[in-house]
């Protein structure tokens, strides 16, 4: 089994059809197959083997599909580095994964430290389309690698349970953790996506939700070049763009978070603006019912709803192929099963609030390197979400809330440690406690009450420019107040309901 197996056979059944569309310029399958099949043989020319570890440190461009593939094919695993990440993010990253090589982009390469990492030998610059004049240190042109390998490459098969991507999640220790995914998991999740939204090779995807997060990697491009689609990437999401892309390429599948939808209603489209789009999906964020509706009223569609965590691949559960329900995220996808269980691991009879359980071939292989805290959310086969929700009598499931204190800004996951860990970084703050807040477009948006040291003076906008140039940007608290305490209970822990109710 390799997940690549779905890009080589497009190139023998299919091999002049479109398979990628990125700013006017087009790849077939046998192109994007020769392609990736060069990446991986300039990696093996490196010394890369099956098992080591790649970071993939870039936006939404044709070198991160073409890397992706590479690096599978050879049996090597994928790191997916968020491009919105700082230099100690992307450190830390790379020496949990243990890297021996990450590819970038010229733009990006300032974020990935020179310092400090114990395992990186390769800093691979990946301008395709450019020529990069000036490599620092050890830096090599992974086009010039490229141009002398040979186009001809085979996938290695593996065992199912060979790991193929790490892909980063929020941690509670304050440290992101990495959930490993499996080539069976991805190409349960591929079938899974292919088989409930009844995508085929004449859909034209649209993807402009980041490749570095699992909803793009899994759910938009694998599924995509599995079906035999075609994919048409943007590098995020301009509603303006949008339409226009739509229009010009006939657009059949489109892919977004609430949000998306949100800013599109808000433009006051029409069923005419995209008349050529046979079905829509949100997933990595709720989707309000009341959005849905409006949704259907303006254009006469549903959005499809799916849920599910990267540490399940992501897609574990589907509203729905047959039966739609208001404000529901389906039942499970095939071989997959769900519960709810209450605090003793109980299961829970419908309507019952309790935590949502999931189990099947989507779930993580576990967290890299993290075998306490994979215990902690992998028993006996089934992986404890920490989503509360619900199950009807028909077996739907409903999201309540959620039993961590995850926050959700615009489908990035924010663990409120790690931001508290870079704000106590600061030597005029004294105690920090971050929490999230409702906001209508975002979902949420990241809140911290502050406590300064004594004597100590420090404004809003300091304390925010000090967080940017430790962590992305959806990180980096929102709202900011200064306090001269924070609500606690009798041991301690601080009170985050209480914060989250104030004015």
């Amino acid at each position: 089994m390799n997940i690549t197996q779905h890009i080589e056979r497009g190139a023998k059944f299919f091999p002049d059809k479109i398979a990628l569309i990125f700013e006017g310029q087009t790849y077939s399958y046998q192109e994007l197959n020769q392609l990736a099949n060069r990446v991986a043989n300039s990696l093996v020319k490196l010394g890369i083997k099956s098992g080591d570890r790649v970071a993939l440190f870039l936006p939404n461009i044709p070198e991160f599909i073409i890397a992706y593939l590479g690096i599978l094919k050879i049996g090597a695993v994928v790191v997916s580095v968020s491009a919105m990440l700082k230099s100690d993010e992307v450190r830390f990253i790379l020496n949990d994964s243990e890297a021996v090589a990450v590819i970038t982009t010229e733009s990006l390469r300032q974020q990935v430290p020179d310092d400090d990492l114990g395992f990186l030998k390769y800093v691979c610059i990946a301008d395709f389309s450019e020529t990069v004049n000036e490599l620092t240190g050890n830096d090599i042109s992974l086009s010039t690698l490229m141009t002398i390998a040979s186009s001809d490459a085979q996938a290695i098969s593996l065992e199912p349970t060979a790991p193929a991507a790490i892909v980063y999640t929020s941690g509670t220790t304050g440290f992101p953790k990495g959930a490993t995914l499996s080539h069976g998991n991805v190409c349960s999740n591929m079938h899974s996506v292919k088989h409930s939204s009844g995508m085929n090779s004449e859909d034209k995807l649209l993807l402009f939700v980041p490749l570095f997060h699992c909803f793009g990697q899994n759910h938009v491009l694998n599924s995509g070049l599995n079906a035999g689609a075609t994919i048409i990437l943007q590098r995020r999401f301009n509603p303006e763009q949008v339409l226009e892309v739509v229009k010009t390429e006939g657009v059949t599948m489109f892919f977004g978070l609430p949000t998306v939808y949100y800013r599109l209603l808000e433009m006051g489209i029409s069923k005419l603006d995209l008349k050529s789009i046979r079905y829509y999906f949100s997933a990595a964020a709720k989707m309000p019912v009341q959005l849905v509706r409006k949704w259907e009223e303006s254009l006469g569609e549903l959005i499809y709803e799916g849920y599910g965590l990267t540490e399940t691949s992501p897609f574990a559960c589907y509203n729905h192929d047959l039966e739609y329900k208001w404000g529901s995220i389906g039942v499970p996808i095939e071989d997959v099963e769900m519960k709810v269980v209450d605090e003793e691991g109980e299961e829970l009879e419908s309507g019952e609030v309790g935590e949502l359980l999931v189990r099947g071939p989507n779930v993580m292989l576990g967290y890299w390197n993290r075998p306490e805290e994979t215990k902690k959310v992998l028993r006996n086969g089934w992986f404890h979400t920490g989503d509360l929700g619900k199950m009807d009598e028909d077996g739907y499931f409903y999201i309540v809330d959620r039993l961590k204190d995850m926050i959700n800004v615009s489908g990035f996951k924010v663990y409120p440690s790690e931001v508290e860990r870079v704000i106590l970084m600061h030597p005029g703050v004294s105690e920090a406690a971050v929490y999230g807040v409702k906001h209508q477009i975002k979902g949420e948006i990241t809140a911290a009450n502050v406590v300064l040291k004594l004597g100590k003076l420090l404004t809003v906008e300091d304390l925010r420019s000090f967080c940017s140039q430790r962590m992305a940007t959806y990180k980096v608290p929102h709202l900011i107040r200064f306090v001269d305490s924070i609500p606690r209970n009798a041991t301690g822990k601080v009170l985050k309901r209480v914060l989250c109710k104030q004015k």
